[in-house]
């Protein structure tokens, strides 16, 4: 469905997301392809998922790049900006999206295991992140400028906040996450760009099928959600949208729980 006659709040603008092939990443690519936003989706292995993607959006009437490449690499990361700077000039908002999971109790996780769920979502996020700052600086000095000259969005998780038996790397690498966020907005705010994060709850993605698609599973699950229901890619991307949005322009060092109640800790609400 073309929707280049309705509201477009990102049109003229231009986003990387990392990661953007599966799952929220993929929502959000979509979402912003939808609110007008040229999308350079980056990929690692799934170049199938990938171009499904870029045809949703190019089907929306944005225009979209794939890039391939390993956001733990610096030399990938520079090849990420470089092809999205040629496509469509001036970047104006990265998702920091790219993340894995390997999962293994305490004392059997290796440190292979430990190192890669390290290397993709915390210094992933961190390359990403500096690239995006040193385009949008070179970009122009706005000190004197009340628009902002760029938007850093980390996609981060519920677990940066609720401890997660079995899975440390993961969860730490969140923990990292949020404070790394935080202090990326403290350092930018005075160059207009703002730095914020999402942490999704339960989504319903390809990576945790066995957990919605299993009756018993999903029954657990919803205990967890004190709203009712799983969430779903598009809920992600909405809040992006709106995120990277200037209806969001006062907001930066923040987090935004997407995680219909997660939380909240239900198990204490008749304690």
């Amino acid at each position: 469905m073309n929707k280049t006659n309705q509201h477009l709040p990102l049109k003229g603008q231009t986003s990387i997301v990392t990661g953007g092939s599966s799952g929220i990443g993929q929502g959000i690519a979509i979402a912003l392809g939808q609110a007008g936003s040229n999308v350079c989706v980056n990929y690692h292995g799934d170049e199938d998922g990938a171009k499904k993607t870029k045809e949703i959006i190019e089907d929306a009437g944005a225009k979209c790049i794939i890039v391939k490449g390993d956001v733990g690499k610096p030399k990938d990361i520079a090849t990420i900006f470089e092809k999205t700077n040629e496509a469509f000039g001036d970047l104006h908002i990265l998702i920091n999206n790219a993340g894995i999971q390997q999962d293994n109790p305490l004392v059997d996780m290796t440190y292979k295991e430990w190192d890669k769920v390290i290397q993709t979502n915390l210094y992933g996020a961190f390359l990403s992140a500096q690239a995006a700052a040193k385009t949008f600086l070179s970009q122009g000095n706005t000190s004197n400028n009340e628009k902002c000259k760029g938007k850093i969005i980390f996609i981060s998780s519920v677990h940066d906040l609720i401890p997660w038996g079995g899975r440390v790397n993961y969860a730490a690498s969140k923990g990292g996450l949020k404070t790394l966020m935080k202090s990326i907005a403290q350092e930018l705010a005075p160059n207009k760009i703002r730095v914020n994060s999402i942490s999704p709850g339960a989504i319903q993605t390809p990576i945790n099928e066995d957990q919605w698609k299993d009756e018993k599973n999903r029954k657990a699950l919803l205990e967890k959600i004190p709203y009712g229901r799983i969430g779903k890619p598009e809920d992600i991307g909405k809040v992006a949208v709106w995120l990277a949005s200037e209806e969001s322009d006062y907001i930066t060092g923040t987090t935004l729980y997407v995680d219909g109640g997660m939380t909240l800790y239900p198990s204490f609400a008749d304690d």
